[in-house]
């Protein structure tokens, strides 16, 4: 048995590398630069923690959360190895103690904050130190094109600075291409090298629900479940508590998790589940970060979330231990419009498309007709050949066609265009439409110019849609939005793989049904509630007003009311606190700690 396997069956217990596992612990030990991305419950951590007990200085572990720290080390310990983190959950003696031992060399493992790391005094106590390696854990909050971005990330860009001859390897289990280049970039790595593991998790059944009856469909889920650990996701804090109580009424062991409960009972919370005493974990995306629970056997997103990437890490907690386990979306309409409402109170435009434009990709996922599996795959740049059997899609396969000449059109005419065309722009080519920008480029006169005219505009923009889902081409949102052909693409272009496509009909048959709920939704929500007119002149009172108490209180404006809640406050004028709950996305919490000044702002404006 080699060296690294020895090691690996030592200190983890584990006979046999999985997927890339060793390819990147050999490149960290050769002093390089590594970028890895591998799945939840993949291995991650074992790709900096079983080289550094090879190293002979100390390994610096950036983490962004305190129970994955105490998680972690917990486990380092409990295999012999030694290992510390260093937070505010310890005293000033139990610090001043580790930091002995780190000076002493008795330490491989530490792992802090980026807060921490960043502080000048840190730095120049890591200094005075044989480091051997910083390891970046959930590396995708670097990247603001990412889906959980974190400022204080943005400043390790610091440690190839300050310690250019240590080698850096970031980890991440959520990001796109996009997010994955960045990563490199704002850490100043150069020549790095990407790992990618395979995404695919087929004892992970896939399905989406629709959004209406949830109550029964969860309690038949349960059901064949039959009183195993799961975790259900909810939009907001009070759809959790709300969730839990009625669950827990009808007999299930079940508690909820939000950021706004106290830190001992979201910690008590955790620690009943991960040992079992819990059943069920209601939650905002606030719970799951780090936390190593094998026998999670569902996960439910009773909302659905806001882009791919996050949506893959939660569903990623269920299954762990390789045995079957579900991953369930509801899906509504309304959903859509509350995520949309999030994105319109984003401040900066590019982030807001940027969002935008995942939330559309994630709405695609919920709707597609092809299989669900290869779409998520697809979206990390991995991909299987055959659909996966393993979800609702391949269970209830619709209506397909050989579309392959389609796709050689579609791909044809990115390659020629130099890979600068939009979904738009692309339907102008295929259709042989001089538009602005196919005059602006001259891209009339390409041979696939008009080559598919006899496709309708609405069946190209179904088309591109499944040839994005299946891998054939992406969307690069860093390069305005422009489709790049992937290597799956190139092997469609030149005949070396047939491609089916479902039937524009059957998409269509969907479609007028989603339409249909969506206008039933819409008509209800506005209901009593937007009856009345915008007030233009009060909307812009409050406006000001709401700027006034976000400066007051060092807030982003939108974090006090949205501005769909303004609108609909100025057409309402509501005079008493009753009349406030009413107004369009506003809580309990909120109304008592605003209510009274826009009450009174608008009883100003009215006499």
């Amino acid at each position: 048995m080699e060296l690294l396997e020895k090691k690996l069956q030592k200190h983890f217990g584990y006979s046999s590398f999985r997927s890339v596992q060793k390819e990147i612990i050999t490149n960290v030990l050769n002093g390089d630069d590594t970028i890895v991305l591998m799945p939840t419950g993949g291995g991650k951590s074992i790709c900096y923690q079983l080289p550094s007990l090879l190293l002979s200085g100390l390994t610096i572990v950036v983490s962004p959360l305190i129970a994955l720290m105490q998680d972690q080390v917990q486990a380092l310990k409990g295999n012999g190895i030694k290992a510390a983190y260093l937070n505010s959950t310890l005293s000033y003696s139990e610090e001043q103690d580790i930091m002995q031992d780190i000076r002493a060399g008795q330490m491989k493992i530490l792992y802090v904050a980026p807060e921490r790391l960043m502080t000048q005094g840190f730095l120049s106590f890591l200094r005075d130190l044989n480091i051997s390696l910083f390891a970046i854990d959930e590396a995708h909050c670097l990247s603001s094109w990412g889906h959980q971005f974190r400022p204080d990330y943005k400043e390790l860009k610091v440690l190839r600075q300050e310690f250019s001859d240590v080698p850096i390897i970031a980890l991440t289990a959520t990001a796109d291409k996009t997010v994955r280049k960045e990563i490199g970039e704002l850490l100043l790595l150069k020549r790095a090298k990407y790992f990618i593991s395979s995404f695919d998790r087929p004892n992970l059944s896939l399905a989406v629900l629709p959004g209406q009856k949830k109550w029964e469909q969860l309690q038949k889920i349960l059901l064949r479940n039959g009183g195993e650990c799961g975790i259900i996701y909810c939009l907001s804090r009070k759809n959790t508590e709300d969730l839990a109580d009625k669950l827990r009424r009808d007999g299930y062991s079940a508690q909820a998790y939000h950021a706004g409960l106290d830190n001992d009972e979201r910690e008590r919370t955790q620690n009943n589940f991960i040992h079992g005493d819990l059943k069920i974990v209601v939650a905002t995306v606030a719970f799951g970060m780090g936390i190593d629970k094998s026998n999670v056997r569902f996960v439910i997103h009773y909302n659905m979330p806001g882009n791919l990437e996050g949506y893959y890490q939660e569903i990623g907690r269920a299954g762990r231990d390789g045995n079957p386990a579900e991953a369930v979306l509801f899906y509504s309409y309304r959903d859509v419009q509350m995520r949309e409402g999030f994105i319109q109170d984003i401040e900066d435009e590019q982030y807001r498309n940027i969002q935008k434009a995942k939330l559309d990709r994630m709405r695609e996922y919920a709707e597609a007709q092809v299989c669900r599996r290869q779409i998520l795959l697809t979206y990390f740049s991995d991909r299987i050949e055959e659909n996966c059997g393993n979800c609702d899609v391949c269970n209830n396969p619709p209506k397909f066609f050989d579309g392959t000449i389609l796709a050689q059109k579609a791909l044809s005419a990115v390659k020629r265009c130099e890979q600068k065309l939009t979904v738009t722009s692309l339907i102008d080519v295929l259709k042989g439409t001089n538009s602005p920008a196919v005059s602006q480029h001259q891209f009339q006169y390409i041979k696939t110019f008009g080559a598919g005219n006899d496709q309708t505009v609405f069946e190209w923009q179904l088309f591109i849609q499944q040839f994005i889902q299946l891998g054939l081409m992406e969307v690069d949102y860093k390069d305005g939005y422009r489709l790049k052909t992937t290597d799956f693409g190139e092997q469609v272009l030149f005949g070396k793989f047939k491609i089916d496509l479902v039937t524009p009909e059957t998409i269509k048959t969907r479609q007028k049904v989603n339409k249909e709920k969506a206008a039933k939704i819409k008509s209800a929500t506005t209901k009593g509630k937007n009856t009345f007119p915008m007030d233009d002149d009060l909307y812009e009172e409050l406006r000001l007003l709401r700027k006034k108490i976000a400066d007051k209180n060092g807030k982003p404006a939108f974090r006090i009311f949205s501005n769909a809640s303004l609108e609909n406050m100025s057409a309402l004028k509501p005079k008493t606190m009753q009349d406030f709950l009413e107004v369009h996305g506003v809580g309990e919490f909120k109304a008592k700690q605003f209510g009274r000044l826009f009450m009174d702002k608008i009883k100003e404006y009215t006499h």
